[in-house]
């Protein structure tokens, strides 16, 4: 068998309520939710241009630990990494480390409504204008 490579589908979320938590990353992120998506659904997607997809399960049990994976995001549309900050505690998310310096780097990591671990770091413009 020779060697090769995976290609990452999606990023499975598990969720008490998947519709919930997936309407709010839609929000977060502007991506769409699944075509047949609706209320209810035990599964609920982020449809992404291309692979990988977020998909948020529904699961028995709550969260009760620290994530072994989190996603980290930026802001885009000319957003800084503060003012993206301000956007997401507005749609209900909350800071659980600000890790921010004074130099301008660093960055925050924050809770999703239902307790999952995001972080939020410096756009793209902010690195290029340090390392510029």
């Amino acid at each position: 068998m020779g060697g090769g490579v995976i290609e990452i589908h999606a990023v499975t979320i598990d969720a008490h309520n998947p519709y919930e938590i997936a309407t709010w990353w839609s929000k977060a992120t502007g991506l769409p939710l699944g075509e047949d998506d609706e209320p209810g659904h035990d599964e609920v997607m982020l449809r992404t241009e291309r692979d990988p997809f977020l998909l948020f399960i529904r699961v028995p049990e709550g969260k009760t630990v620290k994530n072994r994976l989190h996603l980290d995001v930026n802001g885009t549309e000319g957003r800084t990494r503060d003012q993206e900050v301000e956007r997401l505690i507005e749609l209900g998310a909350t800071v659980f480390d600000d890790r921010r310096q004074p130099d301008g780097t660093g960055w925050v990591t924050m809770l999703d409504p239902e307790g999952n671990e995001f972080c939020v770091c410096r756009s793209q413009a902010e690195r290029e204008a340090v390392a510029g």
